[in-house]
C-alpha cells in the first residue's frame, strides 16, 4: 500500500512490523510497504496499524481462503520418500534456504520494472496442491512454465546472486536478491551459469532449463518471496512495477 502527505513510522499485522520505503522514483512524500499474506494465514478479519509520528490510522484487513486446484503427478519414489541417508541434506538445505530468505536487505537494487524470467505457457499455477504418487506432498510454491531442456533464463530484475547450487528437490538452482525482501528464484536447471555473490542484471541469463530434482518432465520452476513468505510471482511482480 501507498502512503502520502507524511512518512509513516512502520506498519504492524498479523503481529509483526513492516518498514516504509520512498517509491523507487522518489518522488516527494511517496512511500510503500508491502505485505506478504502467508498460504497458509487463517481467513478471518485482521487489524492494520499505520504508525505515524503523531498518529495511528488504523484499518481492516479482509484475508480469504484462496480456490487453487488439485494436480495429481507421478514422480520417483525417492522423491516422495527419500531415503533416510538423505534427510539430513534435506533439512541442511531448508535451513539454508529459509535463512536466505529471512534475511532483509534494505538496500534496492532494480530500478526499473520486473520482467518474466521466460516467453512461454504456464503449465503449473501458483498455490496448486500437489499430490505426488497419489499422496498430497506440498502446495506448489511458484508458477511452472513450458520449456525446453537448456532453454534461456533470466533474472526478472537487478540483484545479487545469493544462492547458486544444487538440491534435491529443487536441483539446480538460482536464487537472486532484488534487496528490500524481495527474492526471485529458479529451479530445476540444467545448468547454472552465475555464482553467488555475483551481481546480475535485468534480463541477464542465470541458467538453462532442465529437469534436475523432484520433477516430471523439463520445465521452469519460478517462485518469488517477499520478507520471509512465499507468494505468487505475477502478484508481486505486478504490485512492484506499480512502485
Amino acid at each position: 500500500m501507498i502512503f502520502s502527505n507524511q512518512k509513516p513510522e512502520f506498519i504492524k499485522v498479523f503481529n509483526k512490523k513492516y518498514q516504509f520505503f520512498p517509491t523507487i522514483t522518489n518522488k516527494k512524500y511517496k512511500f510503500y510497504t508491502l505485505i506478504p499474506v502467508s498460504y497458509y494465514q487463517k481467513s478471518g478479519v485482521y487489524e492494520i496499524k499505520a504508525v505515524f509520528k503523531n498518529e495511528i490510522d488504523t484499518k481492516k484487513l479482509v484475508v480469504k481462503k484462496g480456490n487453487y486446484k488439485k494436480e495429481f503427478l507421478k514422480v520417483a519414489k525417492k522423491h516422495v520418500s527419500p531415503p533416510k541417508s538423505l534427510i539430513k541434506r534435506i533439512k541442511s538445505e531448508y535451513k539454508e534456504a529459509m535463512k536466505i530468505y529471512n534475511t532483509f536487505d534494505k538496500h534496492i537494487y532494480w530500478h526499473d520494472k520486473f520482467v518474466l524470467p521466460i516467453k512461454s505457457s504456464v503449465t503449473s499455477s501458483f498455490g496448486n496442491a500437489r499430490m505426488f504418487n497419489g499422496v498430497l506432498r506440498s502446495y506448489h510454491t511458484g508458477i511452472d512454465y513450458k520449456a525446453k531442456k537448456g532453454t534461456p533464463i533470466k533474472a526478472v530484475n537487478d540483484g545479487v546472486v545469493v544462492l547458486a547450487k544444487k538440491r534435491y528437490f529443487a536441483g539446480n538452482s538460482v536464487v537472486v536478491s532484488h534487496g528490500r525482501g524481495v527474492y526471485s528464484c529458479y529451479y530445476h536447471l540444467s545448468k547454472i551459469v552465475v555464482k553467488k555473490a555475483q551481481k546480475v542484471k535485468k534480463g541477464e541469463i542465470v541458467g538453462l532449463s532442465g529437469q534436475t530434482g523432484r520433477v516430471t518432465g523439463p520445465h521452469l520452476h519460478f517462485s518469488m518471496w517477499l520478507d520471509g513468505v512465499i507468494v505468487n510471482p505475477s502478484y508481486l511482480i505486478t504490485l512492484l512495477n506499480k512502485i
